[in-house]
């Protein structure tokens, strides 16, 4: 069941209920029984316990062995570059056009 909060409009007092979703909104202030408003807030925050939740978690055991050692793991092999990105471009053609005098 969530908790919300609430503000009253009265008073200004703010206070926090536990209730199920299924229950409708507070309309009565405990201290002056003016009109309250529910608030927009976080919520709680979601903690990770256990292995599992870090990305370290998940390392090969290479990839730890190095990181002990502080040493860079070995980096994979560059992809194969195609012919065409290899071959020089031709320069483009000088005009006797815009030439100060």
């Amino acid at each position: 069941m969530p908790t919300y909060e609430y503000e009253c409009a009265k008073c200004g007092h703010t206070f926090e209920a536990f209730q199920s979703i299924k229950a409708g909104p507070l309309t009565k202030c405990p201290e002056c029984k003016g009109r309250v408003k529910r608030l927009l807030s976080t919520g709680g925050g979601l903690l990770f316990k256990g292995s599992g939740f870090y990305i370290t978690d998940y390392r090969s055991e290479s990839y730890k062995q190095a990181a002990k050692a502080d040493v860079k793991p070995p980096a994979p092999a560059p992809a194969a570059t195609p012919a065409a990105a290899s071959t020089p471009k031709k320069a483009a053609p000088k005009s006797g056009k815009g030439k100060a005098s």
